[in-house]
């Protein structure tokens, strides 16, 4: 057997029941909202066996079911009225899908990215409260209103709320019967994990429930049997050819007229965007997050409309509220949705009397159970905690869906989320960062992703707060739109503010703006000027600065291929670390320096061999760096080999076969008390790790110590303050550096602990 149909006997079943939900719910749907369009009914159901077999085809969404749009509603009745004729607005509709297929031909369908999620959510959220809403008279037998009709006024000039207050004394006993038991039948179905696992879908079960309990009633002829205007409606046509009567076409004289083509635009346009707002919601829904090519779907979509106008349908699109129930019955490819279409014209024209026996109570109470599923207290709380840039647009396009219809809605949703990420540009157009160089602190201006003219106040301020002889860098490489005043700005503070106040000016990621070359005015790295303006302490506060950016994910941004061409003729680092070969502790990563700023000598577990020593002494001696660093870390592989080695009594070349680490190991074993090792199997959890992290560090004390020792030329200058010597451990696991000193390091005010030497 091949892997496709392997996949196939997998989803196969699961499609089947799916598209057995799916029916169910659309068929009322499609008559509903054909009525509520004042369409033919019949038409309704053509749009729904379409869209379910033809877009489903050509679709690429595996889980979006396509149909007449209850969105839709009012501007198909506003287009019948205006063109005079049901055969007319066919004649539109055709016109629509050609137009809808050349949107996807020419990739217009890149406009769904642009929708933020916040809105998104939100039209999930109100669909499933409109479905509650609008459903539950409809589970009481109250069907004064349409079952497609979903904005919030109504035809029948009522809304959503007063509907809700009519239904109060309008109940049907039979039907609410059948409603309120088919609630807690799907309920009680979703919680027993024995009913899931049945292959016959709950809505099924709940649609034969309800056809059973009023059959009952009928029989005994109770006054609580549900009838025929509470009941499903379908056509019935007495054989096939009074079937094909149901049929209509656009008249080919429509076509030229002018009215018909403006009602195509609104129609494809409106149809588009309700079809990409679906289908990016179906995405967020289907528990597979597959994408739909949006495209693909307008090619689709079009098709669709195209054949609906000329058979006489109404125009369709991507459904959610359909969509939804395919997903929750488990529908698990596109092939639920083209069965679904299968069965729509199957069951009418063959069994449409048994349709017409199924309660809309039973039906409403398998959308109001989706519509639980959509609108979950869980979805509220998970925007609340992503703050109020999110939730407050959510909530409006809830607000705003349930109060008008589904397209107003969600534009004023997108129009709330403009708002807030104008505001929030407004607000910082720009982000200051005071970084630390070696050649003294640089402001650092990143400007936002957009610059309007909207942000030019809080860009001229900032600039003209920067002190005389201050140090700014410009930094729009993140940037895509400069506003031209904020370009004039930008050049008329380079060309006159900066030179008459001595502020030295850099520009980064402008000259893909026309408005300068990239440079920068000053010195941003370790030159023989910088060098010789540093203290010992001046240069320990560069480097504790630099852990601390390092540490919150604020590394200065660096011009690297200027400062190779800056340091290539001579060297001035302001220090030299002496660390670990260790792959995690690289001193110029975790000091967040720059080429040419540090001597960086590395050896396993950080000891002062005579060739280090030698190194040592040129980097201060020579080229006058002020500051030796002794860097050790924690989870050392050194110190850890030279604690189990001692402990065991042996020595490393007869361990391993590594047979010049003798002396290295020996080296960092004289930071141990022999006294204080236990057996291996003898150390507590943990204890052991913090063990070798103190040995770590009284190795570096003791390097410390090696060094003024053995060193004449380190030990006179750190005698006479021109350097100091520190010790220092970087913690692997949080990436923090802790510096200390010993009573040897010769500088006062370092402000770093003072340890003594062992």
């Amino acid at each position: 057997m091949s892997n496709n149909q392997q996949t196939l006997s997998v989803t196969l079943p699961k499609d089947i029941t799916a598209s057995i939900a799916v029916f169910l719910v659309a068929l009322p749907l499609c008559l509903g909202i054909a009525l509520a369009s004042n369409a033919p009914l019949f038409s309704g159901l053509i749009s729904g066996i379409v869209g379910g077999i033809v877009v489903g085809i050509l679709s690429g969404s595996h889980k979006s079911v396509s149909g007449p749009a209850a969105g839709l509603t009012a501007i198909v009745a506003a287009q019948i009225a205006v063109l005079g004729s049901f055969e007319a607005f066919l004649a539109a509709v055709v016109m629509a899908g050609v137009i809808q297929i050349l949107m996807g031909t020419f990739r217009l369908g890149f406009i769904a990215a642009f929708f933020p999620m916040s809105v998104i959510k939100g039209l999930l959220a109100a669909i499933g409260l409109i479905l509650i809403l609008k459903q539950i008279p409809h589970v009481f037998g109250h069907d004064a209103d349409a079952e497609g009709e979903m904005s919030f006024e109504q035809p029948d000039h009522e809304n959503t709320f007063t509907e809700l207050l009519a239904t109060l004394s309008d109940v049907l006993p039979g039907a609410a019967l059948i409603g309120i038991a088919s609630v807690l039948l799907l309920l009680v179905w979703d919680k027993m994990k024995v009913l899931k696992k049945l292959p016959v879908p709950s809505a099924l079960v709940v649609v034969l429930f309800g056809v059973a309990i009023n059959l009952l009633l009928r029989k005994m002829g109770h006054a609580w049997e549900v009838k025929a205007s509470h009941l499903v409606q379908v056509p019935v046509a007495g054989d096939f050819k009074a079937f094909l009567g149901f049929l209509q076409f656009p008249g080919v004289e429509h076509f030229g007229n002018p009215l018909v083509f403006k009602a195509a635009i609104t129609v494809a346009l409106v149809a588009t965007l309700e079809t990409l707002l679906n289908l990016e919601a179906v995405d967020k829904i289907d528990p597979d997050q597959r994408q739909s090519p949006p495209n693909r779907e307008l090619v689709a979509q079009g098709t669709g409309n195209l054949i609906a106008g000329l058979i006489g349908g109404l125009p369709m699109t991507s459904v959610i509220i359909r969509s939804s129930v395919n997903i929750n019955a488990g529908g698990k490819s596109k092939l639920s949705a083209i069965l679904h279409g299968v069965l729509l014209i199957v069951c009418v024209m063959t069994v449409p009397h048994w349709l017409n026996e199924i309660p809309l109570s039973a039906l409403a109470a398998i959308l109001i159970v989706t519509g639980f599923k959509l609108a979950s207290p869980k979805l509220f709380k998970e925007m609340w905690s992503e703050g109020r840039h999110q939730f407050l647009p959510f909530v409006i396009t809830i607000a705003a869906i349930v109060l008008t219809d589904l397209l107003t809605g969600v534009l004023i949703g997108l129009g709330m989320s403009i708002l807030f990420i104008l505001h929030s540009n407004l607000r910082r157009p720009l982000r200051r960062v005071m970084e630390k160089h070696t050649s003294g602190d640089v402001l650092r201006i990143e400007l936002a992703n957009q610059v309007s003219f909207l942000n030019r106040a809080v860009l001229e301020k900032t600039l003209y707060d920067v002190p005389r002889g201050g140090r700014v860098i410009i930094d729009a490489r993140n940037t895509d739109y400069i506003d031209p005043d904020i370009r004039d700005l930008l050049s008329d503070f380079r060309d006159t503010t900066a030179a008459a106040r001595g502020v030295e000016l850099g520009f980064l990621g402008l000259k893909d703006h026309n408005i300068s070359e990239d440079h920068v005015q000053f010195v941003d790295y370790t030159s023989r000027e910088v060098q010789s303006g540093l203290s010992p302490q001046g240069v320990l506060e560069i480097l504790q600065a630099g852990n601390q950016r390092f540490l919150a994910g604020e590394r200065i941004q660096r011009d690297f291929s200027r400062q190779i061409s800056a340091t290539c003729n001579g060297q001035f680092p302001m220090a030299a670390v002496l660390g670990c070969i260790d792959s995690r502790a690289p001193a110029e990563v975790v000091f967040d320096l720059g080429l040419g700023d540090i001597f960086s000598a590395r050896v396993a577990g950080n000891i002062a061999t005579t060739e280090l020593l030698g190194s040592l002494e040129y980097a201060c001696a020579v080229v006058g760096a002020k500051l030796v660093v002794v860097l050790g870390h924690t989870s050392c592989g050194a110190v850890n080999a030279a604690v189990d080695l001692l402990a065991a009594a042996k020595k490393a070349s007869e361990a391993t076969p590594c047979g010049n680490l003798d002396g290295l190991v020996t080296e960092i074993q004289q930071a141990i008390n022999p006294a204080t090792l236990k057996k291996t199997e003898a150390w507590a959890p943990g204890e052991k790790d913090a063990y070798t992290n103190e040995i770590s560090r009284l190795n570096v004390i003791r390097t410390i110590k090696t060094i003024r020792q053995r060193s004449a030329a380190l030990n006179k200058l750190a005698e006479e303050g021109k350097i100091a010597i520190v010790g220092a451990l970087y913690d692997v696991t949080s990436g923090a550096v802790s510096f200390f000193q010993t009573a040897e390091s010769s500088v006062d005010k370092l402000g770093v602990p003072m340890v003594a030497v062992a």
